[in-house]
């Protein structure tokens, strides 16, 4: 019986999880629209919704995956890291 607790609470959990990440992404995909065509108006243009569609999918997308990078990809740098140059910190 407490297999099928631990299995539910994991569930839950999940379930959970995938739908604040999914608020959160379209929240962010929605914010990320507003200032692609705000910044195009801005700046003289007009364009077409399909077009402020993909810049602001390409940008979301660019950012996820950015901020699975490991510190060592992304450029932060501190006087920690091992002697050769190379620490990996994605599988601790």
């Amino acid at each position: 019986m407490a297999s099928i607790q631990s299995i539910t609470k994991g569930l839950l959990a999940s379930v959970i999880g995938i739908l604040v990440i999914g608020l959160i992404a379209t929240v962010v995909f929605a914010v990320t629209m507003f200032v692609i065509s705000t910044g195009a108006s801005l700046a003289g243009y007009e364009p077409s919704a399909d077009y402020v569609v993909l810049a602001a999918a390409l940008i979301v997308v660019a950012v996820i995956l950015t901020g699975g990078f490991p510190p060592r990809l992304s450029g932060n740098r501190d006087d920690t890291e091992s002697e050769d140059g190379f620490e990996d910190r994605t599988f601790n």
